[in-house]
């Protein structure tokens, strides 16, 4: 009885691949009018609000 090869998933491009592609659409995100924002160091996209906080225990 033969066993069935396994159902993993194949392996990842090579790094130089993926770099090669991120060039070319930011090449192409440039070209069509987009502009790239320099972000400060320790600056952060989150947006801070009103913490939730989740008491546990006996009333």
């Amino acid at each position: 009885m033969r066993v069935k090869a396994s159902n993993s998933k194949p392996k990842a491009a090579p790094a130089v691949e993926t770099s090669a592609s991120i060039d070319a659409q930011i090449a192409a995100f440039l070209k069509a009018g987009g502009e790239i924002q320099q972000i400060a160091k320790g600056v952060s996209g989150q947006v801070y609000g009103t913490t939730k906080q989740i008491t546990i225990g006996k009333k």
